[in-house]
This record gives structure tokens, C-alpha cells and sequence, in this order.
């Protein structure tokens, strides 16, 4: 078997279709298709059962794909080795992050790292937490930058800093004229929220449980916003009066309103907030990267 084979075997098993696999790996449908049925006829198993519009893993697939997914990262090491001596800092990382911290964070991560480890290059992706998870086991990204909790088998967590929730408003809102806002008071506006999948939206309905049951009402304030809307759009949303929301801390420090326009309010007594995290395989073979991403990490003014 090759190298090529298994690298199309992860691709098949991540997209659950022959031709997506095929599209990742720039080769045509029945290239890949030969390649994967060969495979299996040299193994002697079936890595695959194939349906008319599904393609799913057998069990012994699964433990087969779990190895071809070190050897491979074995074989990627070998390649950075030979490009760069074995220098952890050298060459490319391949970093992804939720798509509630990526926007505050990378733009103060990038220069922070191009200070220290210029010769190292970012790789940089925004997506959902299930999916930077997928990401990572299958060896598509080195990094995770998450929210806790998070758990994975063969993976690594260490947190990186914590941030407090805040409450944005219009500036001429009535709570404005409050020092802090309480949770239970935000029921009672027509409060803004991220969709499903965003584990912030999650955090602050597991933080606010008056919140989550304001979510419920299919009569109540609370609003959930359509898929693919942003932290962005909502605070652009706020600042045209629409109602109000909650931002982590970060997305507070930059804005491209004026007091004119949004202020923001921190919550009575102890705010939600949450731990925002690096994750990374064990057998990941750059430690030095790691510990280098972490130090511009903490020093960003998150």
C-alpha cells in the first residue's frame, strides 16, 4: 500500500462520499474508487460499506483508519524533518479556531507570533467546535483554539486565558442607564443570539438559565439568529437598534462603533464567562510550536 492510498482512505472516511474525497484530493471519482476497493482487496477486509447515497465505516474500518492516521502523521513528520532539520518553529502550523474567538484573536496572534517565530507560518481556519474536532483527528489542522470543556480521545487541552460576558446595547437603551444588567432583565428586551452549533450560545443558556427558558417561549423576546450569522452581524444589528446581546470580553476591546452608538454593561455579580483553550493531539511531534503559540497567545490584550 502507499502513502497516496491512505491519505485517500482519511479523505473518504471524513467526507462519507466518493466524489467530495475525490474533489479533496484532486484526483477523479473512479481514480479513488479503484484506489479504496484495491486497498481492500489487499487487506482482505471491507473498510467501507457503500450505499446509494452514503458511504459508512465498518468496525474494523474504524481501528484501520485510526492507524492510518499515525502512519501518515508519522510520514508528514518525516517530511518536516527533512525540510527542516527537526526546528519545531520552522514551516507551516495549521491553526483553527471557533468563530466566536477568531476574530479577536488572530489579529492580534499573527503579529505577536511573526515577532517571535518568524519562520513559522499560520495555516488559519474559522469553524464550529464539532467540526475543528473533526479537523483535528483526522491531522487537517494541528491546533484547535476552543472553548472548555472540550475532550477527545489521544488529544490535549490547556487553557489560555478566561474572559467574562458582557451585555452590548444601543446607547440610548434604557438599561444603558444601569451600571450592571442582570440576566433576568434581558428577557424582557428583544435580545439577539447566535444559532445552534455556536458553543457560545451554548455557554450563556448553560450560564443563564432564565435565558435558556426564554428560549423556549415561542412568544418570548429571545431571538435566534438565522445560520451563518456572526458575532459581527449581530453587534451591526445592535447598533441599528434592533435589540440587544451578549459578547465574550474579546469582541469588546475593538469595535467599529462609537459610544455614539453601542455601549456595553457588565453583568450583576459573578458574569458568565468561559475558558478558551489550545487543543492538539498527543502524538502531535511539535512541542515547541505548541509552547510557542501559547506564549503569543497570553500575551495578546484578550
Amino acid at each position: 500500500m502507499t502513502l497516496t492510498e491512505l491519505r485517500y482512505l482519511l479523505a473518504l472516511a471524513e467526507e462519507k462520499h466518493f466524489g467530495k474525497a475525490a474533489d479533496r484530493c484532486h484526483v477523479s471519482q473512479p481514480t479513488l474508487s479503484v484506489a479504496i476497493r484495491k486497498l481492500e482487496q489487499r487487506l482482505d477486509v471491507q473498510i467501507f460499506e457503500r450505499g446509494r447515497s452514503m458511504v459508512m465505516i465498518t468496525p474494523i474500518g474504524e481501528l484501520l483508519i485510526a492507524q492510518a492516521k499515525k502512519v501518515i502523521e508519522q510520514a508528514d513528520r518525516l517530511e518536516m524533518l527533512a525540510r527542516n532539520t527537526g526546528d519545531d518553529l520552522s514551516g507551516t502550523l495549521k491553526l483553527g479556531a471557533i468563530y466566536t474567538v477568531a476574530p479577536y484573536l488572530f489579529p492580534q496572534l499573527i503579529p505577536q507570533l511573526r515577532r517571535v517565530v518568524p519562520e513559522m507560518m499560520l495555516e488559519i481556519e474559522e469553524n464550529y467546535t464539532a467540526r475543528l474536532r473533526e479537523r483535528l483527528r483526522n491531522g487537517q489542522i494541528d491546533v484547535a483554539i476552543i472553548a472548555l470543556p472540550f475532550t477527545e480521545t489521544d488529544v490535549l487541552t490547556k487553557a489560555v486565558y478566561k474572559e467574562d460576558f458582557e451585555v452590548l446595547l444601543p446607547a440610548n437603551h434604557e438599561l444603558a442607564g444601569q451600571d450592571s444588567v442582570s440576566a433576568d432583565q434581558l428577557n424582557d428586551t428583544n435580545l439577539l443570539l447566535l444559532g445552534e452549533g455556536h458553543c457560545f450560545r451554548d455557554q450563556i443558556l448553560q450560564a443563564c438559565p432564565t435565558i435558556a427558558q426564554a428560549t423556549r417561549d415561542p412568544h418570548g423576546k429571545v431571538k435566534t439568529m438565522a445560520d451563518g450569522s456572526s458575532l459581527e452581524t449581530i453587534r451591526h444589528m445592535v447598533a441599528s437598534g434592533l435589540g440587544v446581546t451578549i459578547l465574550p470580553r474579546s469582541a469588546l476591546i475593538h469595535t467599529p462603533y462609537s459610544k455614539e452608538f453601542l455601549t456595553s454593561r457588565p453583568f450583576v455579580n459573578d458574569p458568565p464567562q468561559r475558558t478558551v483553550a489550545m487543543a492538539w493531539r498527543a502524538s502531535f511531534p511539535r512541542p515547541k510550536a505548541i509552547d510557542a503559540l501559547e506564549t503569543a497567545i497570553k500575551a495578546c490584550k484578550l
